[in-house]
């Protein structure tokens, strides 16, 4: 009976795990600071139309950059960073003597992103394998942290946001790129879009200050968020 009872819970964690595995990066319902339902995650099946042709017009990612002035030396990171889409652009930019932090919750899609990074002979770009609470960046050490139409998607944002607060230097930039809430005419679903109200909301609650919000993009808002100050932090 002991063999037969060990057999039946092995056999009921097996199938808790797969679960678990098959539901870790789905959305697990509503943000409690606005209700804003959160979105799935794309997983490597969805990994060509990261690196579609029509992304380059519909997002314009240089310009995108451009408006983030990244410097040659930066330390900066790049969260669901997917196949590398905008890491190997923001490497040539800070440079060999920079680095890119590519992080992402996929080990399928680091392992495309390090094959790409080898193709471009691009070496300043270090992939770091995360979880939903916590992109397991080093702390106090990142001049900007990027999210390219990501933020939307994570499925604990309160804790990822605590944790990427963390990893930014005392005067570093969280930005985050998100298709435009407002305007019914950008044709992506309204669970991957986002309006600046509710990123304040959101985001501001965690400790940041957004400002400015550039609209140069076709289709997203550049979203640009520091740490706020213990005084105004406190004020709120």
């Amino acid at each position: 009976m002991t063999g037969l009872a060990i057999s039946k819970r092995t056999v009921f964690a097996l199938a808790a795990l797969c679960l678990w595995q098959a539901s870790a990066f789905q959305a697990p319902g509503t943000h409690p600071v606005t209700g804003r339902k959160i979105a799935g995650v794309m997983g490597m099946s969805g990994a060509d139309w990261l690196t579609r042709p029509e992304r380059e017009a519909e997002e314009q990612p240089e310009k995108a950059l451009d408006a983030l002035q990244l410097k040659p030396g930066m330390t900066v990171a790049d969260i669901g960073a997917g196949v590398g889409y905008m890491s190997l652009r923001m490497a040539k930019r800070v440079g060999p003597s920079g680095k890119v932090y590519a992080n992402d919750l996929q080990p399928e899609m680091l392992a495309k992103l390090r094959e790409n990074a080898a193709k471009a002979k691009i070496t300043n770009v270090i992939t770091v394998l995360g979880d939903v609470a916590d992109p397991k960046l080093p702390a106090n050490a990142m001049d900007l942290v990027l999210l390219v139409d990501v933020y939307h998607e994570f499925s604990a944002p309160q804790q990822m946001l605590r944790k990427i607060r963390e990893t930014l230097k005392p005067d570093g930039r969280l930005v985050l790129l998100e298709y435009r809430a407002e305007d019914p005419n950008v044709p992506i679903n309204p669970e991957h879009k986002m309006t600046v109200t509710q990123v304040k909301a959101e985001i501001e609650a965690e400790g940041f200050v957004l400002q400015p919000v550039i609209e140069t993009l076709p289709r997203q808002h550049i979203l640009i968020l520091t740490k706020a100050t213990a005084k105004a932090a406190g004020a709120r």
